[in-house]
């Protein structure tokens, strides 16, 4: 959890150096756009955004409104800004790829393997609703060229290519994994479950 903590203190100051936010306004930020990269429940945005407040990384103010509760809005400091800063000068090292659902394939003769078929059904669709996502925000900003809107289309080509990969593995996984398919190997041991009798994969 420090590590994870250590990274969303940085994202959040991310959301802020666009301008002033309520909690509200950034956890939303991360669900449309940030959260593309890097996933936050809102509860743990807004005890990060009260840790920042604390090192005086960000002030915040409370604006009446008529009709409904005030609200408080977030503005990141000079002292949250050089902390983005120096940040950014900080060895980045990709990180290690780490999934249960592969260490799962070591070992296919061991799991219940029409789960697995179903689960990786699951993932094709779920690749392929990120990586819609990712081509109609990327879409929004062709024919804007500050520099912002230049890292945040690299960004999204990232995403682009690695939603696309796992889309393609996804498919070529489960025309291999088929039944028709699974029947032709060699070494295909039927499995027992608990209480189960031996069935065929």
């Amino acid at each position: 959890m420090k590590g994870i903590n250590l990274s969303l203190k940085y994202t959040i100051l991310v959301a802020l150096s666009e301008g002033p936010k309520t909690g509200y306004d950034v956890a939303k930020l991360f669900d449309k756009t940030i959260g593309f990269f890097w996933r936050a429940r809102h509860s743990q945005i807004y005890r990060e955004l009260a840790k920042l407040k604390d090192r005086q990384w960000v002030t915040s103010q409370e604006v009446e409104q008529s009709g409904k509760p005030n609200k408080v809005v977030f503005t990141i400091t000079d002292e949250g800004r050089a902390a983005l800063f120096n940040w950014s000068r900080e060895p980045n090292e990709p990180q290690e790829l780490k999934d249960d659902f592969l260490i799962q394939l070591y070992r296919l003769e061991s799991i219940d393997l029409e789960a697995f078929r179903e689960n990786l059904m699951l993932r094709l669709e779920s690749h392929r609703d990120r990586h819609s996502k990712y081509l109609a925000k990327y879409e929004l900003l062709e024919g804007r060229d500050s520099l912002s809107d230049v890292g945040q289309k690299l960004a999204l080509e990232v995403g682009i290519r690695w939603e696309s990969e796992w889309t393609d593995w996804c498919s070529k996984a489960l025309e291999q994994l088929s039944p028709d398919a699974v029947a032709k190997l060699s070494n295909v041991v039927p499995i027992k479950g608990k209480g189960e009798k031996n069935a065929e994969r």
